[in-house]
């Protein structure tokens, strides 16, 4: 059953593309090794692509619309190593359903959906990888109303979802094979709450980490639950009693169970805005018995190496002048006014982790006619809730800005070791707060930043705290040595981490060849570093 076209190209080094491409590549640049070609539409199709790091897969969920009449026909497509087709797998959905978010554990790809007429109505699609079977399940919640973020674990979904009150979030546990689901009452905050979650699958267990507030003050509570039946297992509360505030954070993986490190951002009397990351081990004893809180580390922005290297060099030194020329008077430091989306920590060969987090702000365009939508505190909390809009009269958000990406290294204890950063292209806007830049960590140690612009990866190398160029990129070829083509135009530019040194990127593409008619494509191409 052949809906649609695919073609494989062998692709060589990047080196022996040089002369096409009449720029040598630059240091360390990636090998692009295989590429796929779908005969697809932006106008009338829609694809949706996931990868399976434990399985060297990439599965694509694809949605096309009839030349004339029908439903829309979906299928999940499912490719191996070298970018090789190993099946494709038709999949019934009705036509009320609309594709929100995909989400993965070893061997399996869900598919979510939601009713566009009946409110809270759910369908989740679930792609056995290794099997080829696909299920499907409904659920009429009621309550659900958007999607915030996902985890899987076992055959179950923990969806971290808004109600039907436009107030409140929680957690919603789905049970794919027998139907059930059920609201976590454990669970239950205002929009304005920031959560984050860790998944320890093998233990059948997820962290939360979520912030509580009193309007002045935030605090971290972190609620570990049953990933078969939701129940709270154990909770515990972080905070500082000092006039630094809690904003958000993360968890180790909790695979490493001789360390706990919780590492985030604070501000200072207010939620809002981040002044800097604070550090705790959760495992350790507390120093004075009689307050078990853990002790908090603290890292000022103005005390890593490279944080404002985002700003041109006078501007910097100005800056860091302007904060030295304080701390001689003795006066309160500078206040700073950053957002920080924080990735998940990366565990090192050391023992220790690394954090990687996108420093961003809103971006609006300015009118002076009539209201428009935009995102609240709440929405620029919460990666994925920019449904949750309120109207301001005379700006519209055009979308998330990343600035830079910050880079630390802490031991096991959180000791902060190194700091590092990355200074993306001023064009690096997403419409949604999501992760806009993917890590990739390589044997040897050293990280990869990478992000896909039109036509080109964007990458940086990370070692430590060594400093590096920030504008490397490569072009992505579409044919082999000798083959001259252009391409006009790329939409919904993505790149993942497949495996080992490799990335996947997708998206889009309008190509002219030199003596060949004009294609549309959808495209999946490997980089390996």
């Amino acid at each position: 059953m052949k809906h649609f076209c695919a073609l494989l190209l062998w692709l060589g080094p990047l080196a022996c593309w040089a002369q096409q491409a009449e720029v040598p590549p630059p240091p360390g640049a990636p090998v692009q090794t295989a590429r796929t070609e779908l005969l697809l539409d932006p106008y009338t199709d829609e694809v949706a692509v996931q990868t399976l790091p434990s399985d060297t897969a990439v599965v694509l969920l694809i949605s096309r619309q009839p030349k004339l009449i029908g439903p829309t026909q979906y299928y999940f497509a499912h490719y191996g190593a070298n970018l090789a087709l190993r099946r494709e797998q038709a999949v019934e959905i009705k036509e009320e359903y609309d594709m929100v978010r995909l989400c993965t554990e070893p061997g399996v790809v869900y598919a979510l959906f939601r009713s566009r007429n009946t409110p809270g109505r759910l369908l989740v699609a679930a792609y056995d990888a290794r099997g080829g079977q696909v299920r499907t399940q409904e659920f009429d919640t009621k309550q659900y109303r958007n999607l915030i973020a996902v985890r899987a674990s076992g055959g179950r979904l923990l969806a971290t979802v808004t109600l039907a009150d436009q107030l409140h979030q929680t957690v919603l546990l789905l049970d794919v094979a027998t139907g059930h689901f059920q609201f976590l009452p454990s669970l239950y905050e205002p929009l304005t709450t920031e959560l984050t979650s860790v998944m320890d699958a093998p233990a059948g267990r997820a962290e939360y980490i979520l912030s509580q507030t009193n309007g002045r003050k935030q605090r971290l509570m972190l609620k570990q639950l049953s990933a078969e039946q939701g129940q709270l297992l154990r909770s515990e509360m972080v905070q500082t009693e000092s006039e630094r505030t809690l904003i958000t954070a993360q968890l180790s993986p909790p695979q490493d169970t001789s360390a706990r490190l919780l590492a985030g951002t604070y501000g200072l009397r207010g939620p809002q805005y981040a002044q800097g990351l604070f550090t705790t081990d959760l495992t350790a004893p507390p120093a004075n018995p009689s307050d078990p809180r853990p002790a908090l580390r603290f890292y000022d922005f103005r005390r890593l190496r490279h944080f404002f290297e985002y700003l041109n060099p006078a501007k910097e030194a100005r800056l860091r002048s302007r904060s030295a020329r304080r701390d001689e008077r003795e006066e309160a430091p500078l206040r700073w006014h950053y957002r920080l989306l924080l990735h998940e920590l990366l565990p090192r060969t050391d023992g220790g982790y690394t954090l990687v987090a996108e420093v961003y702000y809103p971006r609006y365009l300015y009118n002076s006619y009539g209201a428009s939508s935009m995102g609240g505190l709440g929405a620029l909390n919460n990666p994925g809730s920019f449904g949750q809009a309120y109207t301001m009269p005379g700006r519209t958000l055009l979308g998330i800005r990343t600035t830079h990406v910050l880079v630390c290294g802490f031991d096991r204890r959180g000791n902060l070791l190194w700091d590092n950063a990355y200074v993306v292209d001023s064009d690096l806007l997403h419409s949604e707060l999501e992760e806009a830049v993917r890590t990739l960590t390589l044997p040897d140690g050293r990280l990869v930043l990478a992000y896909l612009l039109d036509n080109e990866l964007h990458y940086k190398l990370i070692n430590q705290g060594e400093t590096g160029p920030n504008d490397l990129k490569v072009p992505i070829f579409t044919a082999g040595p000798g083959i001259k083509e252009k391409v006009l135009d790329t939409r919904q530019p993505d790149v993942q981490p497949l495996v080992g040194r490799q990335y996947v990127a997708s998206g889009f593409q309008r190509i002219q060849g030199e003596r060949m008619p004009e294609r549309q494509v959808f495209f999946l191409q490997t980089l390996e570093f």
